[in-house]
């Protein structure tokens, strides 16, 4: 697959370890990998969850390869299934998606973080899109971080490149939790496991629904909902889960998921 990309399953665990010294930054190559893995993990009935996070103490990920792009990457090559970084174009990846940043989230780093559920992050990690500085534009981020703090902060960041450090991003809402580094990841699994002993079918109808009603009004994506339009919803209507989820409720025990 690659040998700058490290990967574990357990209890339908999959943890995501950029490796690619000295910055974890990622080239065309790598970014095909990640695609393969990420696909892989959607399409894997067995995976429930996955937690992405990068080698080392210094870099989560500095985003694009400036070295594998002088020596011929094209900014706009092939990236692979997912896009960019196996995740942010990736189709129908109804599974929750952890990201811990270990460090230094810069770039497509951080447009990465951002096609993910849930963001937590060490004390000392750090955040910014520098690209402004290369004379390239945060494609990704520049579509997604308006939609996710406020909007003139998220321009602040686009159009000067400034850095913030972990607890103004988590004071403007793009970090849930900040950690010190030697908790990080086991607060990820924490995590992880948690989402992993719950509904795959109701994750999977929460994410279909927030990504389709994003550019849709508000009656327009309940009209969807109720008529069964999302093939998630409809799946999930017609599921022994949730026959399970009122029956345990009724008998005051834990649901058994199965996600059927």
């Amino acid at each position: 697959m690659s040998d700058h990309i490290r990967t574990r399953h357990d209890g339908g665990v999959l943890e995501v370890v950029i490796d690619r010294p000295k910055a974890n930054a990622i080239d065309l190559a790598t970014s095909r990998a990640l695609g393969l893995i990420f696909r892989d993990f959607r399409d894997d009935p067995e995976l429930r969850v996955a937690i992405v996070s990068g080698a080392g103490e210094k870099f989560f990920c500095a985003g694009w390869d400036l070295k594998a792009a002088a020596l011929g990457d094209a900014v706009d090559g092939d990236y692979g299934v997912g896009g960019f970084g196996g995740l942010q174009e990736l189709r129908d990846l109804n599974k929750p998606v952890i990201c811990a940043v270990n460090g230094i989230c810069c770039g497509g780093g951080l447009e990465i973080a951002l096609s993910a559920d849930l963001i937590i992050a060490a004390e000392h990690a750090t955040f910014a899109l520098p690209e402004i500085r290369s004379g390239t534009v945060a494609d990704a981020a520049s579509i997604k971080l308006p939609k996710r703090i406020p909007y003139h902060i998220a321009m602040d960041m686009l159009l000067t490149g400034r850095w913030l450090d972990v607890h103004e991003a988590h004071r403007w809402g793009f970090v849930n939790e900040v950690l010190p580094a030697e908790r990080l990841m086991q607060r990820a699994w924490e995590l992880a496991r948690l989402l992993a002993s719950g509904p795959p079918l109701v994750y999977a109808a929460i994410k279909e629904i927030v990504r389709e009603a994003e550019g849709s009004t508000f009656q327009t994506a309940m009209n969807k909902v109720t008529k069964r339009q999302f093939a998630t919803v409809d799946r999930l209507y017609s599921s022994q889960d949730q026959l399970e989820g009122a029956r345990a409720f009724a008998e005051k025990r834990n649901p058994i998921w199965k996600g059927q």
